[in-house]
């Protein structure tokens, strides 16, 4: 495996990096931004089945309560899902872009024992996000572009959730314009898939609804399916896009291509202290 040439980036040459990668590894992001989607949806056609019992009275007298357990699970199960592949595909673009082999088995295990941290660095990042959008929606913008490779600082520097987080803020600091054209080229390539794999099953759920419920449930498990596939397909962009900029960053502020190069075989290349978050965060 050939590690990619590290040097500064275009905005256009980080983008043409990106897809390159998932090009060349579609199985290898595919497979692990599939596995949780796959054991939510399955999660959701269980709450489906339940459902259609309590409407058969097949199960009477534990609608609600049933309702109400399947559904915690199924929110808790979608968060530790996206956070684990999250972390899973970054590890795997760290060890594919510096050179090394990267396996599905591989990156889950090593996230594994990473999972809390990067819970953490998602919550506190939210948190300021929506802070932020409540303060007129450009600050949560502003702050979402520059907390936008904390993840990636985690994985590869060894560092907490807050430092990771402060961090992100200094290596992002004059390049949250390149982080907010990333976020709206996801955007837009998520739309589209949307577009075209889960709108079409969520209007024929409508209209079935109006006279045939069991075809109802039908079209949004139909609607739900496209919006797992496209949500597996599409992610894996954003967190391929988020891990090439952070090594650009490295490049282009700290000589990161220099200390590589003096020690390759290292798993934590660590950068300089960060000065601190703003008291928003």
């Amino acid at each position: 495996m050939t590690a990619f040439d590290l040097r500064p980036l275009t905005l256009g040459e980080i983008l043409d990096r990106t897809f390159t990668l998932y090009r060349r590894n579609f199985l290898l992001f595919v497979g692990i931004s599939a596995i949780p989607q796959t054991l939510v949806l399955a999660l959701n056609v269980i709450s489906l089945l339940l459902a259609n019992k309590r409407a058969a009275g097949v199960l009477p007298g534990v609608g609600i309560v049933l309702g109400v357990v399947i559904a915690v699970v199924v929110i808790v199960v979608t968060i530790l899902a996206y956070f684990l592949s999250q972390g899973a595909t970054i590890l795997a673009v760290k060890d594919l872009y510096l050179g090394r082999t990267a396996s599905i088995r591989e990156s889950f295990r090593r996230t594994r024992g990473e999972l809390w941290p990067i819970i953490g660095v998602g919550m506190l990042s939210g948190t300021a996000i929506i802070i932020g959008m409540i303060l007129l929606v450009f600050p949560g913008i502003f702050i979402a572009c520059r907390l936008f490779v904390s993840v990636p600082v985690l994985l590869t520097e060894s560092r907490g959730p807050r430092d990771s987080m402060s961090r992100s803020w200094d290596l992002t600091q004059g390049a949250a314009g390149r982080a907010f054209v990333i976020f709206l080229l996801y955007l837009v390539i998520l739309f589209a898939f949307a577009l075209l794999l889960v709108s079409p099953f969520s209007a024929l759920a409508v209209f079935a609804g109006i006279r045939n419920p069991e075809m109802m449930r039908f079209w949004t498990f139909m609607a739900d399916l496209g919006n797992r596939v496209s949500s597996t397909l599409v992610s894996p962009f954003l967190l391929i896009a988020s891990s090439v900029f952070y090594f650009d960053l490295r490049v282009r502020k700290e000589a990161f291509d220099l200390q590589f190069m003096m020690d390759p075989e290292s798993e934590r290349i660590t950068g300089p202290s960060s000065s601190g978050l703003p008291s928003i965060l």
